[in-house]
């Protein structure tokens, strides 16, 4: 009977203060107490009075509590209820004279929640000493929901204190991790957005129960089909998940507790939604790492049974994407990417993701600004939110004050004043001041990528990564899709070179058509060449397909992860074969093969004169080379940081490269994000390296830092510094370079 007549008032076209008032006294009467009142969490976390039936009404919006204090505060702090049968008792109450409250001593309250975050507390409270039983505890949380909607719809905004937010609405700064440069400014579209449940209260229990059941069987059935496919029968990530899965869609607590919201009034798709946010709520607040790992598993899950009630097509279409949108997702894969019109397209916030993972390279192809390790940025942000990406620092401002929206828009007007100047400098010759010439080339590996070189100038492809094709790829792309777009890739780039990189998938570089390998150690396992060589067929038709696609000019290959220079030789073995076969059948052939292997792996650097002498040329994949030299995982951010690509080490090694490469002649360049950054582009120019390729946002910055280079008195400053132990202070040349620029000028 009360959610019915809250559905009534809920519909009145009444003002929001109206409407509060009547609701607060529809509980209070149905809950047989005297009093009932809402406190509002507002953005400062304070708990503000905002309605109440019993309390004196002058006490609203001017009683307020700080978050912890009183009962009120103990509950929004706890995100759990509280039944008392004597209130004053408790050690927590906290006596404000003003509500006139000192005679009641029955007390219940329950947090507001939604989405397992606190909105608010709703008390009921009675003179008498009371016991509340478990089911009027159930009442009162229900009830709680149309108040948890109606704050988070905004419609409380104009009633709080002047310059005042509820918490709901609060403006959020995050410090993520930044995988892609770039500044947006817009508004928040969620990838797998929440299913918002408007239909809360239900006309009929028993159909409720049943559509609960049906959704229950359905998702459990989908689970065990998935965990009987052939590509993930086998123990691994993939099974483990879905394991976990069907552990909690078979727990029976969990389905009591739906069971019994639903018998409360509620709809099933409302009773998922207070079930998944009592439960969020608590794993929030868990000190246990396990609970808050499950935390995702549960989201999951309560999603997919939402999305079976409410029906698929509530699911927002990428074609209805507003201008200015801002994707926030718990994780995406490049494919799911591509799907969304890039022209409408400003940033993306990722609550997992990391620097070398491929939505970040296709998402620094695109030019899209991107962070990650935002936590749980996917639960605290409503669709059309205003939000701000800063891939340079890492920054996310979620519902930002005008003050910090203006200084995020002067900084957006200043980069692309940046970016025009970078621009202008696409022209001219990438040449130091002291006369020795830089190459610059772009990293790519689709088609999306290849405006970019025209906006930069770059000389070429230094790095074409193959794999992105067959990773957003349904199916293996056959030997014609992967002539064809060797071919357009040529096309696109008229004269200038291209060098192909082949096959580099295992590890994190998973084709979701290939069955997965469990291994301890993937990085280090079975991958890139390893691959290659095992499965020579994926090697011939790649390489079949380049000869085909390169015809009448220069096809430059090179082979990744090359740990031995065997290796490099059973790898052009494999391509000589492919050659010898076009030329029997009479296809016509490159008018040149380079083929050249990628130093990587550290126990190159033992056998540089050899790997120089058999190879046509090298280049130097650093993202890979500075994880093995400093046994640090990159993806990793407990030891990522521990290392410094500037540090004696790793330049040592870097100039060893140049020097034994030099001295039989063979090309090397550097192609991994080292080249990309200005102050370690510059480290290189002064370390002997004449080829650089990086992504098409950092050609700008590091052409205008080479145009402002003297290179010979740089050289002269590493070569005594590494000879000698470098600065003094600490093995890292990061502050001498950094020194240097700034006496010189140079832009970094």
């Amino acid at each position: 009977m009360l959610l019915r007549r809250l559905r009534e008032v809920m519909a009145e076209p009444v003002a929001a203060q109206a409407r509060l008032d009547r609701i607060v006294m529809l509980i209070a009467a149905n809950m047989v107490s005297e009093v009932c009142s809402l406190y509002v969490m507002r953005s400062d976390e304070a708990l503000e009075l905002y309605a109440t039936e019993g309390l004196n009404r002058e006490a609203v919006h001017q009683t307020k509590l700080r978050s912890g204090e009183g009962l009120v505060g103990l509950i929004a702090r706890s995100a759990e209820p509280l039944a008392l049968s004597d209130a004053q008792s408790h050690s927590a109450f906290a006596y404000r004279p003003e509500t006139g409250e000192e005679v009641y001593h029955g007390f219940l309250g329950v947090p507001v929640l939604r989405a397992g975050n606190t909105l608010g507390v709703l008390v009921v409270q009675n003179a008498a000493h009371r016991h509340y039983t478990e089911e009027e505890v159930e009442a009162l949380q229900t009830t709680s929901m149309v108040l948890a909607e109606m704050i988070a719809s905004g419609e409380l905004r104009s009633l709080g204190e002047p310059g005042t937010e509820t918490a709901a609405r609060r403006p959020l700064q995050f410090r993520g991790v930044p995988l892609a440069d770039g500044l947006g400014l817009g508004h928040v579209v969620l990838h797998e957005p929440r299913v918002v449940v408007k239909n809360l209260i239900a006309s009929d229990i028993d159909h409720e129960i049943a559509r609960l059941n049906a959704a229950i069987a359905d998702v459990r059935s989908s689970i065990d089909e998935m965990l009987e496919r052939g590509d993930i029968a086998h123990q691994g990530d993939h099974r483990d998940v879905l394991e976990t899965f069907r552990m909690f869609a078979n727990d029976q607590g969990w389905l009591r507790r739906l069971g019994d919201a639903v018998r409360t009034g509620i709809t099933a798709e409302a009773a998922v939604e207070r079930v998944q946010s009592d439960s969020r709520a608590r794993m929030m607040r868990s000190t246990d790492p396990y609970f808050r790992e499950r935390l995702h598993d549960l989201d999951d899950l309560a999603n997919r049974l939402l999305r079976r009630l409410v029906g698929r097509d509530l699911i927002a279409s990428h074609d209805a994407l507003p201008e200015n949108a801002i994707l926030v997702a718990r994780m995406m894969g490049p494919a799911a990417l591509l799907d969304y019109d890039r022209s409408r397209l400003r940033g993306l916030v990722l609550e997992e993701g990391g620097e070398t993972s491929h939505i970040a390279i296709v998402a620094r192809a695109l030019a899209i600004p991107v962070v990650s390790a935002v936590e749980n940025a996917s639960s605290v942000v409503e669709t059309g939110d205003a939000i701000i990406v800063d891939g340079d620092t890492g920054d996310v401002q979620i519902r930002p004050p005008p003050d910090v929206e203006a200084s995020y828009a002067g900084k957006a007007r200043l980069r692309a004043r940046r970016q025009e100047q970078y621009r202008r400098l696409r022209h001219l010759p990438s040449v130091t001041r002291d006369g020795v010439e830089i190459v610059l080339q772009l990293n790519a590996g689709l088609l999306v990528d290849l405006p970019h070189m025209a906006e930069t100038g770059a000389a070429g492809i230094g790095l074409f990564r193959t794999e992105l094709q067959f990773m957003i790829a349904e199916r293996m792309p056959s030997a014609k899709d992967q002539q064809r777009l060797y071919a357009d890739v040529l096309t696109a780039v008229g004269d200038r070179p291209v060098t192909f990189r082949s096959l580099d998938i295992g590890g994190d570089k998973l084709l979701p058509y290939m069955p997965r390998v469990d291994e301890e150690n993937p990085a280090i396992g079975w991958r890139a060449i390893r691959i290659a060589l095992d499965r020579p067929a994926l090697l011939r038709i790649q390489a079949r397909a380049l000869l085909k696609a390169t015809a009448g000019r220069e096809l430059r290959l090179m082979f990744p992860m090359v740990a031995t220079r065997t290796e490099f030789e059973r790898a052009r073995s494999l391509v000589e074969g492919e050659i010898e076969y076009l030329r029997r059948t009479g296809h016509p052939l490159p008018s040149q093969i380079s083929l050249g292997a990628m130093v990587e792996v550290p126990s190159l650097l033992f056998d540089l004169d050899g790997i120089a002498r058999s190879a046509d040329f090298l280049s130097i994949g650093s993202n890979d080379l500075m994880q093995f030299l400093f046994a640090a995982d990159r993806d990793n951010r407990l030891v990522s940081g521990r290392f410094d690509a500037l540090s004696l080490p790793s330049l040592r090694a870097l100039r060893l490269i140049a020097d034994e490469a030099g001295k039989v002649g063979c090309p090397v360049t550097v192609c991994g994000e080292l080249a990309g950054r200005p102050l370690e582009a510059m480290a290189l120019i002064g370390l002997g390296y004449r080829r650089l390729s990086m992504s098409a946002a950092a050609i700008g910055p590091v052409k205008a830092m080479l145009l402002a280079l003297e290179a010979y008195p740089l050289e002269a400053l590493l070569a005594e510094a590494l000879a000698t132990g470098g600065d003094p202070a600490g093995e890292s040349l990061r502050p001498a370079l950094a020194r240097f620029a700034a006496d010189h000028a140079i832009p970094v």
